[in-house]
């Protein structure tokens, strides 16, 4: 079955299974390669069948020399899968930084230096200021990004259609977390979003263009650790509902103290303080692909959030 014969999400869905909570689940990462390949992804796009098999090993060693995360894109219409070249972008979570170039095709990735932003300047890589989202529609790793996803993306490319300088919505193999379909991840942050409406997506993204936090749906910052990630959005959301507006990059995780049962962290927002007290909770019913049995599974979740005020 195709992508475009799936109109609907079964009953059984894992995506419709909802007993854990979204923060601390994002996708771990923070050195992103995105390579626009507008042809069939396989379930795993570096299993050797999307790429070839040589490549792919190539790519397997340049991509863990520099602990990198591969990622297909495309565009998500058919006219704009018509392409003479192929846009790669960079991205460095912990700097905030994205970087845009054309290549000829898959081998040029095995030239670029993924040690951080500015080394690619002579194969033709730019600064690139505006946020990307990436909505998840691999097919071949789970049916509901296929549905869910797909119907996201197409609405979204009606708002955000794609065209010379506005490049901000793409198509995504897997990121992870299927089961919170649809899923995404927006950059250059690497923050991760589940279960998302269409318009808290708008919102999110049009947020995101003026670099302004989103709380809801957030499922936290690949560049932190599980607790770490449900303590910022935990933070996010305390100010959020005591109106302070919050930009990203302005919450610091400082201190991580956390054993099997739960324990604290500590984030720093321009001198602010606040201690997250967190506990490890027990789930079960964690349906984690389609067709797959239920399981057991775990979450981080935020039981007080205490602040310390600035310094005079």
């Amino acid at each position: 079955m195709s992508e475009e014969t799936l109109t609907s999400t079964p009953a059984a869905s894992c995506s419709d299974v909802q007993v854990e909570s979204l923060p601390g689940t994002a996708k771990p990462g923070s050195t992103y390669v995105l390579f626009e390949w507008p042809h069939a992804w396989t379930h795993d796009v570096l299993d050797g069948g999307t790429l070839g098999e040589e490549l792919t090993e190539k790519l397997k060693a340049h991509l863990a020399e520099y602990d990198a995360s591969l990622l297909l894109i495309r565009h998500p219409t058919r006219e704009g899968r018509q392409i003479d070249d192929h846009h790669v972008y960079l991205v460095f979570a912990e700097d905030e930084a994205t970087e845009v170039m054309h290549v000829d095709g898959p081998e040029a990735l095995l030239e670029l230096d993924l040690s951080g932003p500015g080394k690619n300047a002579a194969a033709g890589a730019t600064a690139r200021t505006k946020p990307l989202l990436l909505v998840c529609t691999h097919a071949k790793r789970d049916r509901c990004c296929a549905v869910k996803g797909r119907s996201m993306i197409n609405k979204l490319v009606q708002k955000y259609p794609f065209g010379h300088g506005n490049d901000v919505v793409w198509e995504t193999s897997h990121i992870k977390g299927h089961r919170f379909a649809p899923t995404m991840l927006l950059m250059p942050w690497a923050y991760s979003f589940g279960r998302m409406t269409f318009e808290a997506t708008d919102a999110m993204l049009e947020a995101a263009l003026r670099g302004e936090y989103f709380v809801p749906g957030n499922r936290g910052r690949g560049t932190l650790s599980a607790p770490a990630q449900a303590a910022e959005v935990a933070v996010a959301a305390e100010l959020a509902r005591a109106g302070e507006q919050v930009r990203y990059g302005e919450l610091e995780v400082t201190d991580v103290a956390v054993t099997d049962d739960g324990g604290y962290v500590r984030v720093d927002k321009h001198g602010a303080s606040y201690t997250v007290e967190l506990a490890r909770k027990e789930i079960s019913g964690v349906v984690p692909s389609c067709g797959k049995p239920a399981k057991d599974g775990e979450s981080w979740v935020p039981t007080a959030v205490t602040a310390r005020p600035p310094r005079a």
